[in-house]
C-alpha cells in the first residue's frame, strides 16, 4: 500500500484489542506501531525491580526522568527494552499489571512519557495505541480509533495472553482484574481514558482480528485516496 505518513490514534480499555490490531495495522501500511502501555509496564517493572513504593509519586517521578524506553521493531513486533534489556515478556506479567494504572496516573510520568511519544509520532508514518493517545497525546492524529469489547471476552484475551506467558489466572479474577483497571483509567486526574469526539468506535466483541484491521487500514486508505 502507498504510504502518505498519516498518524493513526488507537485508543481503548485493557484488552480491547488495541495491542494486536494496531501491530497488524502498521505491518500493512509499512508504518511504525507505538505500544504506549508497554511504556508503562517498562517503567512500572523498574520501579518494582528497584524495590520502589508504587505510591510514592515524587520519587516515581524521579526515576521516569532517568528511564531509558525504547521500541525496537522486528518482524514479530515490536521489542520493548529497558535500559537495554529485552523486557518484552515481564512487562505482562501479574504483578507489573497490578501496579501500571497507579503508575500510569502520575502527572510526572506522563509528561516523561508523552513527550517520547509525540517526538516517535513526529514524521507521521505511526499507529500509535494507548488510553489518551487521541484526546491528549495526538489530538492532531488523521485517524481516530476507539476500541471497546464486553468485559468477559476482554478476560478470555487476558487469560490466553497469560498462558501463553506459562501463567495460570482465574478468569473471574481477571474479569474484577479489569473492571478495576477500567474505573481507574477513567477516573484518574492526568489523561483519564476517554473517548475522542471525532474518533471512529470499534466494538471487537464479535470480530475477528482480520475485519478489526481491515475495518482501520479501510479508513486510513480513505484518508490516503483523498491527499494523493
Amino acid at each position: 500500500m502507498k504510504s502518505t505518513n498519516i498518524v493513526i490514534a488507537i485508543d481503548g480499555p485493557a484488552a480491547s484489542g488495541k495491542s494486536t490490531t494496531a501491530r497488524l495495522v502498521a505491518q500493512r501500511l509499512g508504518y511504525l506501531h507505538i505500544d504506549t502501555g508497554a511504556m508503562y509496564r517498562a517503567l512500572t517493572l523498574r520501579i518494582l525491580r528497584e524495590g520502589m513504593s508504587v505510591h510514592d509519586e515524587e520519587t516515581v517521578g524521579r526515576l521516569a526522568e532517568q528511564t531509558e524506553i525504547s521500541l525496537q521493531r522486528t518482524e514479530h513486533g515490536n521489542k520493548v527494552l529497558l535500559m537495554g534489556e529485552d523486557v518484552t515478556k515481564e512487562i505482562r506479567k501479574p504483578d507489573v499489571t497490578r501496579h501500571v494504572s497507579t503508575i500510569s496516573s502520575y502527572k510526572a510520568v506522563r509528561a516523561v512519557l508523552v513527550r517520547q511519544q509525540r517526538r516517535l509520532a513526529r514524521q507521521g508514518g505511526v499507529v500509535l495505541e494507548g488510553r489518551d493517545i487521541g484526546t491528549v497525546v495526538l489530538p492532531e492524529a488523521d485517524l481516530k480509533v476507539f476500541m471497546v469489547a464486553n468485559v468477559k471476552e476482554r478476560a478470555r484475551r487476558r487469560k490466553q495472553d497469560l498462558q501463553n506467558a506459562g501463567v495460570q489466572v482465574e478468569e473471574e479474577a481477571l474479569v474484577q482484574e479489569i473492571l478495576d483497571r477500567d474505573t481507574k483509567d477513567s477516573t484518574r486526574v492526568a489523561s483519564p481514558l476517554k473517548r475522542a469526539d471525532d474518533a471512529i468506535d470499534v466494538d471487537t466483541s464479535n470480530l475477528t482480528v482480520d475485519a478489526q484491521v481491515d475495518l482501520i487500514v479501510m479508513k486510513a486508505q480513505e484518508i490516503i485516496d483523498r491527499r494523493s
